[in-house]
């Protein structure tokens, strides 16, 4: 019985033979049994090379009557002991899940209600046995299952219940499977057992206009042909894919295509292969083998098979006995020796695993390598192989080298070669890439050229950093577009996307120490706010969007009916391509994770610039993604300066959009560029001049606590781009309020940014520093009171003292523009004056954030309301999540980070309208 709503009622329950086999038949069996249902005896087939069927493994466990019949008549007539085996259960209802033997019909119609069937197919458009198969071979926009009544015919009977789904443009038959026949149809499975327990199953004859009926292929009919369309060509091989697997002959030998992709964009270059019968030779890419149909257009093929039964990477054709055989090492070993096990495990009919044992040889089938898949990810470290490696590599010598190449990070990829720096501090050793990162590798920089970055702590050079040429920025963006249009990553679903990114956020958690401590010899950022925030909140934001990668959805539109038309409106959303980000100095990783993260969930690729100034926490970055999973290509960090490699970026003809943090009058340089060279879109977010509002009535303690500890205008040294840029003070507490600042800011320690008790460290960079000196020298200058601070720490390195100017009057410089540093300026409003100080607050061309003390709700939600700015907080200051978009307005700049609006700025809207 079931409880919903204080509610008790009972579904009718049946008692049900099982007939069949398989992972799907499993399955079935257990949610039924979860429903209510009672098993009294499974049928299915004998054990195969000493190995029992999956559904006979869980019902022997869990003690329901198991029959193993070879088969159920012996010409034409049922064997009369299985019969009698079979009535002797008692069942209402026979449930065929996934059956390959032929059932007698006296077997069929014996119990009560009949028996029902799974099909993989939309009845009748595919009959036989190889319905998903010929759903692809066909050219099919819908793929889908039926349950349906068993009759005398053959898949002819009434249908009980279908289902259906899009037949995506590079499906295969796995993925149908996986994303829809195996889940869905279980599920349907379920669903119509309790709909005939309650009596309401429909019988709806299946029409025979439209039916089919194709058998099995055999693997001498799978020959290609060399006269069909790309298209067709495309079909026919993801169709056969991967039994019995489309084949042509190369050089005398018959080689079998797996992986199929349309190519929809530029052929890339490669070496010619000679096919028999083609028309125009193939060329084997660095992506794989591209061919051609007859219409001139193109398709890309991942892995090919000899007959042998090798399977390798199209891409190592004229490569593939290059490979040597590499060295295990003591934990290698044992990763081998797990490893053995359990291929002994599935393979229980094999005495001894030995070098040569064949793993489908031995008896396992497709359903055993997704088990060997899961058992090496559970037991040997969370080591993440895919399907295809079991293919590529079936005898087990040849697939402990594989695995051993994949924990290395060498497996058909070159191995990520890293030049450090490295530093014994903070207690650990911190290794440092400083090359570019450009298509998967770590580079120097085409022409040479290196430059200096400064720990700003002490004044020290840490490393020298690859200096990127327009050359370097070129080849970048040439590997992003590669990526996005020809390789892994523009066929990767949705849902492997979110898990590279998953695995991302992990090692960015895993080595959150030493980023903390690289960001805090770069930037200056004091350690604990760097775990905290820098590298936390780095985390937090790629989780976030792994999350949204299958969750990214269009919508369906009605629209004005032209009767009798009829018409289907849909929008898709769709990833731009590549994109350039380019990121500020203050938050370095942070502020790329901010962007980078939402760009890559729409499944961009990207090219990003650093600041010239604190590169390093990008370049770690770059080493990370590769350990993530990331195929080269889609995420490339080029180091440099904002007038070349930035200014290229924003011309660059080949990028769809442009992402930038910085100042105002870079933004419209950027801006400018994007819109003259190819009109890509661009977000901005620029300066900030953010007004906090403090009214008489709010609790004061907080509002100090808020402004100096929590980081209005202190927090990250004051290199915040939401920082409080002038506070208002009600005049009756204005002096109270400055008396207690001060004497908070005086409990500051200012130090060493590695310091545990540290609380405010150095300035960026030394340029900086310069700036915020002449900002004070200039309030000085123009009347403003220098209550406290104001000048260069003595000591070495690029340390200010928090200051406090009040008396600032709405046309001081102060007033107007953004220090970017500890820098509190003050300004007084007479008491009641809410719109007055509103007036003042609005006077400004910024529009970043915004923020209100007040214990009035009323005025709180009226302030809000009429604050110009992108944020506004209310008895808080500086509190962003990821999932809060933020962004500015006026000259703050447009567009949004975080938050699901931040996905829009890197996707497009693609409508689509249908008659039918």
């Amino acid at each position: 019985h079931y409880i919903r709503s204080s509610q008790v009622y009972f579904k009718n329950k049946l008692k049900l033979a099982l007939i069949g086999q398989s992972l799907f038949g499993q399955e079935v069996y257990s949610h039924l049994r979860k429903e209510g249902h009672r098993v009294v005896g499974v049928f299915t087939v004998p054990d195969k090379d000493g190995k029992a069927d999956p559904l006979a493994l869980v019902a022997e466990k869990d003690g329901t009557p198991v029959f193993k019949f070879p088969k159920w008549r012996v010409k034409g007539k049922t064997i009369k002991e299985v019969a009698e085996a079979y009535r002797s259960v008692g069942a209402e209802l026979n449930v065929l899940p996934f059956c390959t033997q032929f059932i007698p019909m006296d077997i069929i119609d014996s119990p009560k209600h009949g028996s029902i069937i799974y099909h993989p197919s939309i009845l009748p458009r595919h009959r036989g046995a190889s319905a998903i198969n010929w759903t692809l071979i066909t050219g099919d926009k819908k793929a889908g299952f039926s349950v349906f009544w068993a009759d005398d015919g053959l898949d002819t009977g009434p249908i009980l219940l279908q289902r259906s789904c899009d037949v995506e443009p590079n499906d295969t038959v796995d993925t149908l499977y996986n994303r829809f026949l195996f889940p869905e149809g279980i599920k349907a499975m379920v669903e119509a057992v309790q709909l005939i327990a309650d009596g309401k199953a429909p019988r709806i004859p299946q029409p025979e206009e439209g039916a089919t009926y194709e058998g099995i292929q055999k693997k001498e009919n799978a020959e290609i042909s060399w006269n069909w369309s790309a298209e067709v060509l495309h079909n026919w091989i993801r169709g056969h894919d991967k039994v019995p697997g489309a084949w042509t002959e190369i050089n005398g030998q018959m080689v079998t295509f797996y992986g199929s992709t349309l190519l929809n964009s530029s052929v890339p270059p490669g070496e010619p292969l000679e096919i028999k019968g083609a028309k125009k030779p193939g060329l084997i890419t660095k992506n794989g083998l591209v061919i051609f149909g007859n219409d001139g257009k193109a398709l890309m093929v991942r892995n090919l098979q000899f007959e042998d039964g090798k399977m390798i990477p199209a891409s190592q054709y004229f490569s593939a006995g290059e490979t040597s055989v590499v060295e295990l090492t003591a934990e290698e070993v044992k990763v081998a020796e797990t490893i053995k096990v359990i291929w002994a495990g599935i393979l229980s009919n094999v005495p001894v695993i030995e070098d040569s044992t064949d793993f489908f040889k031995s008896g396992a089938s497709s359903m055993d390598v997704a088990r060997l898949v899961e058992e090496i990810r559970q037991k040997c470290g969370g080591l993440q192989l895919q399907n295809e490696d079991v293919y590529m590599a079936t005898k087990f010598e040849d697939f402990i080298q594989k695995v051993v190449r994949k924990l290395r990070g060498e497996d058909q990829e070159a191995e990520l070669v890293v030049d450090y720096v490295s530093k014994e501090v903070n207690e650990m050793t911190v290794k440092m890439p400083y090359q570019c990162f450009i298509n998967g590798q770590f580079t120097d920089a085409e022409d040479g050229k290196t430059y200096d970055t400064i720990n700003p702590t002490d004044g020290s050079i840490i490393c020298k950093v690859s200096y990127a040429s327009l050359a370097d920025v070129d080849k970048a963006v040439a590997a992003a577009k590669d990526a996005f249009e020809n390789g892994e990553w523009g066929r990767m679903n949705a849902r492997e996307r979110g898990r590279l990114m998953y695995r991302l956020a992990d090692l960015l958690e895993e080595n959150q120490e030493e980023l903390a401590t690289i960001e805090a010899l770069d930037s200056g950022a004091v350690y604990t706010l760097a775990l905290k925030t820098h590298i936390g909140m780095s985390v937090q934001t790629f989780r976030y969007f792994a999350g949204w990668c299958d969750k990214i959805q269009g919508s369906t539109i009605p629209i004005n009916q032209a009767r009798p038309n009829r018409n289907l409106t849909f929008t898709k959303k769709e990833p731009l391509g590549v994109c350039a980000i380019i990121i500020p100095w203050n938050y370095p990783l942070m502020m790329l994770a901010w962007k980078s993260a939402a760009c890559l969930a729409a499944g961009n690729t990207l090219v990003l610039k650093p600041a010239q100034v604190t590169p390093l926490t990008a370049l770690k970055f770059a080493e990370l993604s590769v350990k993530a999973g990331f195929p080269k290509g889609v995420i490339n960090i080029i180091p440099g300066s904002g007038g070349i490699a930035g200014q290229r970026l924003s011309e660059h003809p080949d990028i769809r959009k442009l992402g930038f943090t910085g100042s105002t009058p870079i933004g419209k340089q950027i801006m400018k560029s994007c819109a003259v060279s190819n009109l890509k879109k661009v977000s901005l977010e620029l300066g900030g001049k953010s007004p906090l509002i403090i009214f008489n009535d709010c609790e004061l303690d907080k509002a100090v606590r808020m402004v100096r500890g929590m980081g209005a205008v202190f927090f990250n040294k004051g290199e915040n781009c939401i920082a409080a840029g002038r506070l208002f003070v009600e005049e009756s507490i204005h002096d109270q309020f400055v008396t207690r600042v001060v004497e908070e800011i005086k409990k500051m320690k200012i130090g060493d940014p590695l310091d545990r008790s540290t609380d405010h460290g150095p300035q960026n960079h030394k340029v900086h520093l310069e700036k915020l000196l002449q900002y004070c020298e200039t309030g000085v200058k123009e009347g403003a009171t220098l209550v406290y601070g104001g000048r260069q720490v003595q000591r070495p390195g690029f340390f200010m003292e928090p200051t406090v100017f009040t008396d600032v009057e709405d046309h001081m410089y102060l007033a107007k523009e953004e220090s970017f540093g500890p820098i509190m300026v003050i300004s007084k409003f007479q008491n009641g004056d809410i719109d007055g100080v509103l007036q003042r607050a609005n006077n400004t061309e910024y529009g970043l954030a915004s923020g209100v003390f007040t214990r009035d709700i009323n005025k709180a939600m009226y302030v809000s309301e009429k604050l110009e700015a992108g944020t506004v907080f209310i008895n808080t200051y500086n509190k962003t999540d990821v999932a809060a978009p933020f962004g500015g307005v006026k000259q703050s700049g447009f567009g949004k980070d975080l938050g699901e609006e931040a996905l829009n700025e890197y996707l497009k809207t693609k409508t689509v309208t249908l008659e039918y």
